[in-house]
């Protein structure tokens, strides 16, 4: 293969994991809405740490441990984002339900 072959998988590489990622975001959408149904906090460091130890010990490069690490932070950061956005307009619509305090 040559330098536009190898971009070319990166592009259908980069299409899959763009729709891996937002199905990822869909799940976070629905955890922020039990979450809030719940009144249960958007930030769970317990869970956070599994998720990172999880994500490393299925690691097998040869992206390093340390940066797998720090590319599911930024997921994780974003899906965090993600489910209070969902809380935030879903509390506006139904303002009957509780509000989890987020323990940031």
């Amino acid at each position: 293969m040559d330098i536009e072959d190898w971009r070319d998988e990166i592009d259908r590489i980069d299409e899959s994991l763009v729709t891996l990622l937002n199905k990822r975001s869909m799940c976070a959408m629905e955890i922020g809405r039990i979450k809030r149904e719940r009144g249960l906090p958007i930030y769970s460091a317990d869970r956070e740490t599994m998720v990172l130890d999880h994500v490393a010990g299925v690691n097998q490069g040869p992206l390093g441990t340390e940066a797998v690490r720090r590319l599911f932070e930024r997921i994780i950061d974003e899906a965090r984002r993600l489910e209070r956005v969902t809380i935030e307009r879903e509390a506006a619509e139904k303002p009957d339900l509780p509000v989890g305090e987020p323990t940031e």
